[in-house]
């Protein structure tokens, strides 16, 4: 299960506003504004983050998401938290957590499983 790069960092925040604002000071270019989620992308290219604003009272969590060449699970030391599943937007992931207990998601294209 090889990872072939960084896909995307998914950050969510409790105030949308103020965190598009930052992002953008820092140079970062607003896409697909969906109004209280949306993807921001550097400049220079390279991967995107996707902000999204969650209730007050939930904790805001920020995901690392790699671009996995297929579906085998990956080798230890990687504990795999949840295997690959069908998400809502057309590609499959899985969760892992690295050793100091942080979650790291794997994402491939596509809809079937690896045979």
């Amino acid at each position: 299960m090889p990872a072939e790069s960084i896909h995307h960092i998914y950050i969510e925040t409790h105030n949308w506003g103020k965190s598009v604002a930052f992002w953008r000071a820092l140079g970062f270019q607003l896409s697909d504004d969906r109004g209280t989620s949306g993807m921001l992308r550097p400049s220079g290219g390279g991967p995107y983050i996707y902000l999204a604003e969650v209730p007050a009272d939930r904790k805001a969590a920020v995901e690392l998401y790699l671009a996995a060449t297929d579906e085998t699970a990956p080798e230890r030391p990687a504990e795999v938290v949840a295997p690959f599943a069908p998400t809502h937007w057309g590609t499959r992931e899985m969760a892992v957590r690295d050793p100091d207990g942080r979650l790291v998601k794997l994402e491939t294209r596509g809809s079937q499983p690896a045979q």
